[in-house]
Parts: structure tokens; C-alpha cells; sequence
């Protein structure tokens, strides 16, 4: 990484990680120091708490080589905790809050009624937190449903009305998530008989010698008009290339900064793409282009555009987009963090209008980071275009 990247990535870390060491400082006393313990185990609580901060920032840096056994073993505690966390700290701001709405309705308690209601508090951040993470656990690995949306759009033409594009996304295949997982989507997306599958990016976590063989179920996706993929930014991470060749070689189309166009029935929607909005920096022949996308599309038809991020839109929108496919938010995965998320992408999740865009934040397929997800189910979405009344 140069000096000027390392310097650009490092101030917002050690920011997101002084925001997540204060909400440990919160957590603390909501646990230890309120609620009356003795001071050596309210200081041991305190120090633990600490240590897991710590092991965030240490379990990132083991995880960028291999150093042994602690490459080993901290990287997967870090992320566990990590998303572990999340959910502790939701369950405490609902106590909290619950406790807030109990002093306003029935009045404050007195010393010791507040020493008792603090005991319970913590008593329910406890059995709260181990109850939901492994619910949230089972939901990224076992559940995956199916969103079924209608996108309404100005100029469609009756030939291609009810066109339906399956969309997956973020599936980020890699050491957590493999070949069975794959095949298990891709036996989900072909059940539904698409027109056309889109993946909008963060298909790749890995190195290629992980990751090509588990790609292999992609071969099988079956759409009549087209299997397309645009590169998302973890692509990058792991030789956007490669990514790219791994996909090209399963009979896959990239849109690269181009389009296809679908035609049914005299009707007829443009189907483009672009890399990654951080693709440029990586690969100068990478950078995000709407304009050349759609360079040449015939005028008059719809234009989907397949794009990554959902802050996106403000590229396109320009270039006569009528709807934006998007991923990367994940929805938020871990509930709170969608508040997070949604300081950097105009969308989380679902379908929005925005400069006069349509614009869908898929909440994504698979996981990244802690194999978690509360209160954002993975999806396979299934788009279907229809006349705007």
C-alpha cells in the first residue's frame, strides 16, 4: 500500500475504532459499574471489555499475512467479536430505552429500586445477546429468501413488459463461504426461471487458488438473455483481473463499461454495467464510466445499469438511467450498523427513487466479516419491469 493509500485508510480507522471503543466504555458500565458489583470484578469486566477492543485492531493486522498461529487464530476472534459487539450493543440501547420509557410513565425509582432495576438491565443484555448471536448466526448461513419487486418504468415497451432479472449479490466467496453455499443459489436462481441474472459485484473473497473451484456452480446459471456480472470493490482486493478472467471462464458476460441490449417481442432494454466506483484506483483502465457504458445504446429503450455501490446513481443518472441494480450495504447486515452505512450510500436497502433513478441496495447473498446478520436477511431478489401507469 503507498504512504499516500495507507494515509487515506488510516485517520478513518482509528476513528471508526475510537467510536467503537467508546460504545465498549457505554456497555461497560451498563454491565459492571452500575450495577453494584465488587470493584474487583467490575474492574475485571472493564478490562475484558478492553481487551476485545484491542483484539479488533491486532486481529486485522494478523489477518493481512501469514504470521503463524496468531494468523490463525486472531483474525476469526476479531471478526466474531466484531459482530458479536453489534448485537451486544443493540440490546443495550433497547434496555436502556426501556428503562428511560418505565421512568417516564411510572417515575423514577429511588436508590435502590435503581440499583435492582441496573441488576435486571444486565441480566437481559446478557441472556438477550446469547440468545440473538446465534440467531443472527443461523440467518446468514441458513436463511436466504426471495424479494420479489416491480420497478415501474416510463418507456417500456409492451414487448419486453414483465421482464424479470434475478439478482444476487455480495456473496463474497471465499474461505467462510464456498462451493455448497453457490450451489445452493444457483439451484435457487434457476428454480425461478429469469430472463436475465445480474451480479452486481463482491463476488470474489479470495485468493484464485481458494476461490475457483467454488465458483464453478456459476457455469450453470441459465437466463435466455444473458448471465451478466460487474465487478464490486472486493473484486479489487484480490486481483481485479483474475476476478475477472475466473468469471469470463465459466461463460459469464462482464460489463466492462458496456452494454447489451435484450430484445423481445419488438421491445427492448438496455442492459449496462461499470466496475466498481473504486475500480480506477486500482486499474486505470478500471475507472467507472456510465457515459461509455452506454455509448451507442439505441435511444427510446430502458436502461438498467448493473453497478456496485448505490452512490452510483449520481454517476448515471446523467446518462439516461432508468434503473440502478446495486449491492455492497448488505443492508446494514448487523443491526446497528445500517446507521453507518447509510453515511456513505444513499440507499441501505430496497428500492428508491433519486434523481430521477430508480435505484435497488440489494441486501446482499452471502456475508462479509462476522458470519452474522440481525435484522437484514440475505435475499435473491427477482426484478420484474412493468409499464408506470
Amino acid at each position: 500500500m503507498s504512504p499516500r493509500r495507507r494515509s487515506g485508510f488510516l485517520a478513518p480507522f482509528l476513528t471508526a475504532l475510537a467510536v467503537f471503543a467508546l460504545l465498549h466504555v457505554y456497555v461497560a458500565r451498563r454491565l459492571f459499574l452500575d450495577t453494584g458489583l465488587p470493584p474487583v470484578l467490575a474492574a475485571a469486566g472493564c478490562v475484558l471489555l478492553a481487551l476485545l477492543v484491542v483484539l479488533v485492531p491486532v486481529g486485522f493486522v494478523f489477518s493481512r499475512r501469514d504470521r503463524g498461529w496468531p494468523s490463525r487464530v486472531f483474525p476469526p476472534l476479531a471478526i466474531g467479536w466484531l459482530g458479536a459487539s453489534g448485537v451486544l450493543l443493540t440490546v443495550t440501547v433497547v434496555t436502556d430505552l426501556g428503562r428511560l420509557l418505565y421512568g417516564l410513565l411510572h417515575g423514577w425509582p429511588d436508590a435502590v429500586a435503581a440499583l435492582h432495576q441496573a441488576r435486571l438491565q444486565a441480566g437481559a443484555i446478557v441472556l438477550g445477546t446469547a440468545l440473538l448471536v446465534p440467531f443472527a448466526m443461523w440467518t446468514a448461513r441458513v436463511r436466504l429468501v426471495l424479494s420479489r419487486v416491480r420497478v415501474p418504468l416510463e418507456k417500456l415497451a409492451p414487448g419486453v413488459a414483465g421482464l424479470r432479472i434475478v439478482q444476487i449479490s455480495d456473496l463474497h466467496i471465499g474461505a467462510r463461504l464456498g462451493e455448497d453455499f453457490l450451489r445452493r443459489v444457483v439451484d435457487r436462481v434457476n428454480a425461478l426461471r429469469p430472463d436475465v441474472v445480474a451480479i452486481t459485484g463482491d463476488l470474489v473473497d479470495g485468493p484464485a487458488h481458494v476461490v475457483e473451484q467454488a465458483l464453478r456452480p456459476l457455469a450453470d446459471l441459465a437466463a435466455p438473455h444473458g448471465v451478466y456480472f460487474v465487478t464490486g470493490n472486493h473484486e479489487y482486493y484480490w486481483g481485479g483481473r483474475e476476478s475477472v478472467r475466473m468469471v469470463e471462464a465459466l461463460g459469464l458476460t462482464v460489463l466492462h463499461n458496456e452494454h447489451r441490449v435484450v430484445e423481445r417481442d419488438g421491445g427492448s432494454v438496455v442492459i449496462g454495467g461499470i466496475p466498481d466506483l473504486h475500480g480506477g484506483q486500482f486499474f486505470a483502465d478500471h475507472e467507472s464510466r456510465p457515459d461509455l457504458a452506454f455509448a451507442g445504446a439505441p435511444a427510446g429503450a430502458p436502461r438498467v445499469l448493473l453497478a456496485h455501490q448505490p452512490r452510483a446513481v449520481t454517476r448515471a443518472a446523467p446518462h439516461g438511467v432508468d434503473l440502478l441494480l446495486s449491492g455492497h450495504t448488505h443492508g446494514g447486515q448487523i443491526f446497528p450498523f445500517h446507521f453507518f452505512v447509510r453515511l456513505q450510500q444513499p440507499v441501505v436497502r430496497g428500492l428508491r427513487k433519486l434523481l430521477g433513478v430508480w435505484v435497488y441496495a440489494h441486501r446482499g447473498t452471502g456475508f462479509w466479516g462476522p458470519p452474522m446478520r440481525l435484522f437484514s436477511t440475505p435475499e435473491i431478489a427477482e426484478i420484474t419491469l412493468t409499464p408506470a401507469a
